[in-house]
């Protein structure tokens, strides 16, 4: 039996399980403009998956390079779902201004 696809299911399952909380969270308190930082971990995750022999540890990195690739455009959509009242916004910001007190 191979259980690889399994293994590597469970890890996709459980990193996008991770990442929605974190893109809430984010946005919260930092705003949309921390996605350079999603952007540079994302590029680094999958280069870095690229040079690894392991199967699963090399799918683990790059499904959670590409989570954070993706969380780029969640960090947009949240500040849109944050402006439509679905989800409470940071009273620390001013209004719609991204910049904390």
């Amino acid at each position: 039996m191979n259980w690889t696809g399994v293994i590597i299911g469970v890890i996709s399952f459980l990193t996008i399980g991770i990442f929605h909380p974190i893109v809430i969270k984010g946005e919260y308190h930092f705003s949309a403009k921390i996605w350079p930082f999603f952007l540079v971990a994302g590029i680094a995750f999958c280069a870095i998956s690229v040079f690894i022999d392991n199967t699963i540890a090399s799918s683990a990195l790059a499904v959670v390079g590409f989570s954070c690739l993706w969380s780029i455009g969640e960090l947009k959509e949240q500040e849109e779902r944050v402006r439509k009242g679905w989800f409470p916004a940071n009273p620390k910001k001013k209004n719609g201004d991204d910049k904390l007190k």
